[in-house]
């Protein structure tokens, strides 16, 4: 089977997670990090899943898995360490049509989570389809040396850019030239190197646009 890639907004969606453990605790702890509101089912919590429940930052159901808590969610996570209540959530969530992930069981999965890093608004996912979780890892922590955060700031700097040079009203296939003369540049290696007043001059010799660069 090959897997559909997407990105979803999850933005103060209802997200379920069964499971109190460590697994469970990393699965939150992303969702939370994409603004999802986090309905967590589990009858023990590690420390740092109590210091969030505590923190209000999640809702916690001190309950076993129960169909009736998936009602409104946009997607569910099953992170137990039993085998009969991951294969319920995942039958329960298919027959709902709602999105459901069971952690190290693809085949009651309609959807898995890839191994992610982020550089600002620049995000790479990397995925073997639940066939090997270590090797997506190796992948992902191999391109981390290479896009490093001055990624992060280049990318703020082509946003800016982007909105300057699309707002001139010129044919879109001159825009691409331009961006593309920049990502062409040294300018990356300015940013690495704290540069400022050089990735400007690069900036305005290629495109003719002043900017301000803060990092």
């Amino acid at each position: 089977m090959v897997s559909y890639p997407v990105c979803l907004n999850i933005s103060n969606e209802r997200c379920v997670v069964v499971g109190g453990g460590e697994v469970a605790e990393r699965k939150v702890i992303s969702l939370l990090e994409c603004g999802a509101k986090v309905i967590l089912v589990a009858r023990t919590l590690t420390p740092a899943l109590r210091e969030m429940r505590d923190a209000e930052r999640i809702e916690h159901r001190a309950d076993d898995y129960k169909e009736e808590y998936l009602n409104g969610a946009f997607l569910v996570i099953g992170a137990t360490d039993r085998e009969d209540v991951n294969g319920t959530i995942s039958r329960d969530a298919r027959k709902r049509r709602i999105p459901v992930n069971i952690v190290d069981d693809p085949a009651r999965c309609t959807f898995t989570v890839p191994s992610v890093f982020r550089r600002g608004d620049l995000q790479v996912a990397v995925s073997t389809g639940g066939k090997s979780p270590a090797l997506a890892r190796r992948v992902r922590e191999e391109l981390e040396k290479r896009y490093g955060p001055e990624y992060e700031t280049f990318l703020e700097i082509m946003g800016t850019l982007r909105g300057k040079i699309v707002g001139r009203g010129t044919p879109w296939e001159d825009n691409r030239a331009l961006f593309e003369s920049v990502l062409d540049s040294d300018i990356l290696r300015h940013i690495r190197d704290g540069r400022g007043d050089s990735v400007r001059r690069i900036v305005k010799d290629l495109t003719g646009e002043d900017m301000e660069v803060e990092f």
